[in-house]
């Protein structure tokens, strides 16, 4: 492990295919494992948080939903801004926040540095990065996608941090102060445009998923230790979606869609409890939450949307999609921001389309709901906030940062945090606004 305190350049990834390579390593065989009694689970605390903590992808319950704060819903280069932190290298990973502290994950291609970050939220100065991992970056990988495009997650002691390197998924634990405590190689991945999937803390376990074509899975890691306790194989496809703890019926279950299939799993043992033929082969969004039934959405090559109840049965499925971009569940609707520029709002209790509207733009960020506004940004930078109503859309405030956006933003105290690269000047770099009133 080494701490770095500068990073130099940044350079562009390049699109490369990934045949004719070898064979991913072996540990990518995987077999069903469950070793509950060989975790320190029971020992381990529960993850305690803050109301206005944002303590992994999409907020305190994964669901894009900001229930404790309210922020601008117009600003500027010179409105509303606290302040603009340059970040070091390259990422999509969207920010988390644990008390005074903003968290990312970042990489240096010149460098091939893949590192996690610590950012002061109230002046946006670094306080620490260290590194992960130095070489071992991935060949195969989307322009549009980063050697580090996971968010972090937290359990208010540690931060869990996820790196496709060497062609293989590993899982950091580090304390807030930015040491290693663990590392812990969970399989091989067969890259086709890279990984980007999130972990999630769930009582004593770390959950992340790993789906690819050579068949993926998804496991349960002790957060103290990195000790994997579970251990699923998935499906032989590719596909990006991060796993979600959904509680239906009063029973918590590990939903995940993607490679054809729409899964549950107990989340302390790995045990599948259903499984459901639906979305595509590949998605990227994360399940939400409407009443007591599940909501997913995918993806390439087809298109689904479908409702599932707690034991599996499926409710409705309309040939609707959001591709990479999440769903957002609100006061029984279901709002979709389409990858090309669509919003539409249905009934979440029957799939029907209740209105759509061409916003424009292309779109790889996940909506949020901070009180009856709906905040989603678009590629180019432009983030649109718009009524959270089911009658029609109403447009309240176009804004723009930057000329990129895939980072989806995290709210805290009054204010909204915005990673999006510039490259007006004719150098990409990476930029951390934090928006909000002007303190007085």
């Amino acid at each position: 492990m080494q701490r770095l305190v500068t990073l130099c350049g940044i350079v562009l990834l390049a699109c490369v295919t990934g045949c004719g390579r070898p064979p991913i390593p072996q540990t990518t065989n995987i077999q069903a494992t469950t070793d509950v009694q060989g975790a320190s689970a029971a020992n381990l605390p529960p993850a305690k948080f803050a109301p206005d903590d944002w303590p992994g992808w999409r907020g305190p319950q994964y669901d894009g939903v900001a229930t404790e704060s309210v922020v601008p819903a117009t600003w500027s280069d010179t409105q509303n801004i606290v302040w603009k932190s340059k970040l070091p290298g390259r990422g999509h990973s969207s920010p988390i926040i644990v008390g005074d502290r903003i968290y990312l994950e970042t990489a240096d291609d010149a460098a091939q540095t893949q590192s996690v970050l610590a950012v002061n939220r109230a002046t946006g100065k670094w306080v620490w990065q260290t590194t992960i991992f130095e070489g071992g970056f991935e060949e195969a990988m989307h322009n549009e996608n980063t050697q580090a495009s996971s968010t972090l997650a937290t359990d208010g002691e540690r931060l869990f941090a996820l790196f496709l390197n060497d062609r293989r998924i590993w899982c950091s634990g580090l304390s807030l102060e930015g040491e290693e405590l663990w590392r812990q190689e969970v399989g091989g991945f067969r890259s086709r445009f890279g990984y980007s999937a999130s972990p999630l803390v769930y009582q004593s376990l770390v959950i992340l998923a790993a789906d690819h074509d050579e068949g993926g899975f998804i496991a349960g890691l002790d957060r103290a230790s990195g000790h994997i306790v579970w251990r699923r194989k998935r499906p032989g496809n590719s596909s990006y979606a991060s796993p979600r703890v959904v509680t239906l019926s009063g029973r918590d279950q590990v939903v995940i869609c993607g490679c054809k299939q729409v899964n549950s799993y107990d989340p302390l043992t790995g045990e599948e409890l259903w499984s459901v033929e639906g979305t595509t082969e590949s998605t990227v969004g994360t399940p939400v939450v409407s009443g007591n039934t599940v909501i997913v959405s995918g993806g390439y090559p087809g298109a689904e949307t479908l409702a599932i109840d707690n034991t599996g049965k499926v409710l409705w499925r309309v040939k609707d999609k959001c591709y990479v971009p999440s769903l957002l569940a609100a006061n029984g609707f279901l709002y979709l921001m389409q990858d090309d520029g669509i919003a539409k709002c249905l009934d979440a209790n029957t799939g029907k389309e209740l209105w759509k509207h061409r916003v424009g733009g292309k779109y790889r960020t996940s909506p949020l709901l901070v009180g009856d506004l709906i905040y989603v940004t678009d590629m180019s930078g432009k983030t649109t906030v718009f009524k959270a109503s089911p009658t029609s859309f109403e447009l309240v405030g176009e804004n723009q940062l930057g000329t990129e956006g895939f980072a989806s933003p995290a709210v805290s105290r009054n204010q909204l945090f915005l990673r999006v690269a510039d490259d007006s000047g004719g150098r990409r770099e990476e930029f951390l606004y934090c928006i909000g009133e002007p303190v007085k």
